[in-house]
C-alpha cells in the first residue's frame, strides 16, 4: 500500500507518518529528509542536490524523482508513504510514471483537514520548543498556509478524479487521528 499524506504546515503529517512507519512497517519517503541525506552522501545525486541548495536555488523535480527512484529500488517494507511530495500536478504524474516502472501506484492520497487558526496556534507552540523561526511568527505560519492552499491544495482534484482521495478530521488526538487514518487504509 502506498499512500500520500496531505495536509497544510502544522496537521500532523510528520507526525502520523512515524506512526505508520512504526506499526504498520512502511517506508516513509519524506523530501526534505532525502534531500539532507543525498546532500551528505556525496553521491553523484547529492552531488548535484548539494550544488544546487548551496546556489539557494529549488531542487528541480527530475532530482526529487531521481532520488525517491533511488529510494524505491532499495527499501523494503509494506509500502511507501510519501510525506511532502508531491506538491504539484505535474510532480504527481511524474510519480505516477515512476510508480509504473516498479507496478505499484498510489493506493491513497490522505489529507489531514485542519482549520486556519488550529493550524497557527499548533505551529506557534512547536515554535517555542523547537527554536524554528518559521513557526514562531504568526504572518509566516500565515503565509505558509496561504501557499499550500494555492499550491498544494489542488492536488486533491488531482486524486479525486482517480478516485483515491480521502479527507479525514486532523483534530484531536494523535491517536484518534492514527485511528481515521488506519480506518481509511482498511478500507482499501
Amino acid at each position: 500500500m502506498n499512500i500520500i499524506l496531505l495536509g497544510p504546515p502544522g496537521a500532523g503529517k510528520g507526525t502520523q507518518a512515524r506512526i505508520l512507519v512504526d506499526s504498520r512497517n512502511m517506508v516513509q519517503l519524506s523530501t526534505g529528509d532525502m534531500l539532507r541525506e543525498a546532500k551528505s552522501t556525496g553521491s553523484e545525486m547529492g552531488k548535484k542536490v548539494a550544488e544546487v541548495m548551496a546556489g539557494g536555488g529549488l531542487v528541480t523535480d527530475d532530482i526529487v524523482i531521481g532520488l525517491i527512484r533511488e529510494k524505491l529500488a532499495c527499501a523494503a517494507g509494506n509500502g511507501f508513504i510519501f510525506d511532502g511530495f508531491p506538491r504539484t500536478e505535474s510532480q504527481a504524474n511524474a510519480l505516477d510514471k515512476l510508480l509504473e516502472k516498479f507496478n505499484t501506484s498510489i493506493s491513497a492520497m490522505i489529507a489531514l483537514e485542519v482549520s486556519d487558526e488550529i493550524l497557527i496556534n499548533r505551529l506557534l507552540e512547536r515554535g517555542k520548543g523547537s527554536g524554528r523561526a518559521d513557526d514562531s511568527n504568526r504572518k509566516i505560519i500565515e503565509n505558509r498556509i496561504n501557499e499550500y492552499y494555492t499550491k498544494t491544495a489542488i492536488l486533491k482534484t488531482y486524486y479525486q478524479r482517480k478516485n483515491c482521495y480521502y479527507g479525514v478530521d486532523g483534530v484531536g488526538g494523535i491517536e484518534e487521528i492514527t485511528s481515521r487514518i488506519v480506518d481509511v487504509m482498511s478500507k482499501l
